[in-house]
């Protein structure tokens, strides 16, 4: 049996095919939407396209860890003991900035209510469809491999930044089907990535802090899901964000200076 030869960059390996699957499915995605399928085709559509960090790590798997299964990895990744100090800090964090958040719209903006959402099923609903539709799919990849993999070689606050910048410009091409144009497309991307890059900094931090994955799928659950929830100009909720994570980011970094981001033990693969 010829022996199983090692990707030599298996990071940017990843992200490319991570981004050759993602296409595909998106423009599958539109055309769901364009030829009028029921909304639960094209969230089931959507959904998969969501899962394509997690596709491209898995067909990739076997030339990164030859020596590993792909189910013993991610069963790592999930059995170290969730700490409820980390959990209850990051829930702290983004409920706060939630409310923060919340209050400017109310200040700023004139809408019949608050919240896009207004009964407890439909909340629940889309609480569920974004779990899988984002975090579930995206945090294998993104942080349970790109993330300690970069690790190896850089800072966690280098290696975060890094991987945000990445996965935030595997987002593009939502970013040109929004409708937005002009100077609001060039605010909504840039807004978008500061908000991506500091989420990124903040899920290294606490992933760091606990190593389980589900400390990242929290996070980014939540960040999703938050935004989804204000009735607001989408623009102005992506400034809200960027500003409100980044301090958040910041604050963080300025906590552990000299390890920036608390690598403190090694990560197992």
């Amino acid at each position: 049996m010829s022996r199983i030869k090692k990707l030599k960059r298996p990071v940017a390996s990843f992200i490319l095919l991570t981004n050759v699957i993602f296409w595909p499915l998106f423009c599958l995605v539109g055309a769901v939407n364009l030829l009028g399928f029921p909304t639960w085709v094209f969230d089931v559509v959507r959904c998969l396209s969501a899962w394509s960090s997690t596709f491209a790590f898995a067909i990739l798997f076997k030339k990164i860890y030859p020596s590993q299964s792909f189910g013993h990895f991610v069963k790592q990744k999930l059995t170290n003991k969730l700490h409820l100090s980390v959990i209850v800090v990051v829930l702290t964090i983004q409920v706060s900035i939630f409310f923060m958040i919340v209050l400017l719209v109310w200040n700023k903006e004139e809408v019949d209510s608050i919240l896009t959402i207004s009964s407890w099923g439909m909340l629940s609903y889309y609480f569920i469809k974004n779990l899988l539709s984002g975090p579930l799919g995206e945090e294998l990849g993104w942080r349970g491999f790109a993330l300690l993999e970069l690790q190896k070689q850089y800072s966690p606050l280098i290696a975060s930044i890094i991987v945000g910048f990445w996965w935030g410009m595997w987002h593009v091409p939502i970013w040109l089907t929004t409708g937005f144009m002009g100077i609001d497309l060039i605010k909504y991307s840039l807004f978008f990535m500061l908000s991506i890059i500091a989420t990124s900094i903040i899920m290294a931090a606490f992933y760091n802090l606990n190593q389980n994955l589900i400390i990242p799928i929290i996070i980014h659950q939540f960040f999703n899901f938050f935004i989804g929830l204000i009735n607001g100009n989408l623009v102005d909720l992506l400034m809200y964000n960027a500003i409100l994570y980044s301090l958040a980011a910041i604050l963080l970094i300025l906590i552990n200076p000299k390890n920036v981001l608390y690598k403190t033990v090694p990560m197992n693969n």
